[in-house]
């Protein structure tokens, strides 16, 4: 049977250009390649990560994912000096993660969780339960 080795998102946003400058100067990741004249798809990449990009074709605005990383306090730092779309700061979360939630122009949510450093945060579970809902 064949394995799967890697999954990769396609986002789809209003503006290329503006998404692959958010991605690379807010969130951090490289640009790995785009394609046409002008671009209107590409990949950036950010350690193991890769997103694909495509503007006005695959994919609907809105879509979630969750990348999972060493250290979220680390991440929520360099994100607060970055001006990256922060919905929720670094909370530790029921299921045993401590995780914080990004937002890009075009309303794709990254959840970017770690390990948890102590127990549920009640308060933030809730903001992030209400999240869910917009």
């Amino acid at each position: 049977m064949n394995q799967f080795e890697c999954v990769v998102p396609i986002l789809n946003v209003k503006d290329f250009a503006a998404a692959m400058d958010y991605y690379v100067s807010k969130l951090g990741f490289t640009k790995k390649w785009d394609w046409g004249d002008p671009p209107t798809f590409g990949c950036v990449t950010r350690g193991k990560v890769e997103i694909f990009l495509c503007e006005g074709a695959q994919g609907r605005a809105g879509m979630w994912m969750s990348i999972f990383i060493d250290d979220v306090d680390a991440l929520h730092e360099e994100y607060k000096r970055s001006g990256a779309i922060i919905r929720l700061e670094p909370t530790n979360m029921p299921w045993g993660t401590r995780e914080m939630n990004v937002e890009d122009p075009d309303g794709h949510r990254i959840r970017m969780g770690s390990d948890a450093t102590g127990p549920a945060d009640k308060d933030g579970w809730e903001r992030f339960s209400e999240m869910e809902q917009s």
